[in-house]
């Protein structure tokens, strides 16, 4: 039905899973850290996105290149931040249709893969799993 995707995971044993997972299934991902309000404060995230942009645009472009040292480092660093922790949103153009973690804020319906430290409560729909099914 063309709706979009956000698939979340940001345990470390599961970080390469969800980014492979994704990418594969054509969805965007979160495999780092949940950056607080990404979903219910979507303009700022929005705003996040197009300093990411426009920072790859201009690294690939060689404009990085052009200003001084310092500068040049600054914003290497913005940019290797932004991809660590917007790199799987990177080409949301819009609010997603499902959320992980925002879902029962926004009333959302949710199916989740809980881990045996996990609140099995949190999601509508509750898939119990150990940490070597998912790994």
């Amino acid at each position: 039905k063309g709706k979009q995707f956000l698939i979340v995971g940001t345990k470390n044993k599961v970080v390469d899973s969800v980014a492979r997972a994704a990418i594969r299934a054509r969805c965007h991902y979160v495999n780092k850290k949940w950056l607080s309000c990404m979903i219910t404060n979507w303009p700022t995230t929005e705003t996040r996105l197009h300093k990411f942009g426009n920072l790859r645009t201009e690294q690939k472009t060689g404009r990085l290149n052009r200003l001084s040292k310092r500068d040049a480092t600054m914003l290497k660093r913005q940019l290797s931040r932004l991809q660590t922790y917007l790199g799987g949103i990177k080409y949301m153009t819009r609010f997603p249709d499902i959320a992980l973690r925002e879902c029962i804020t926004l009333g959302i319906s949710t199916i989740c893969l809980i881990d045996t430290n996990s609140d099995p409560d949190l999601a509508d729909i509750s898939i119990p799993t150990n940490d070597d099914a998912i790994a």
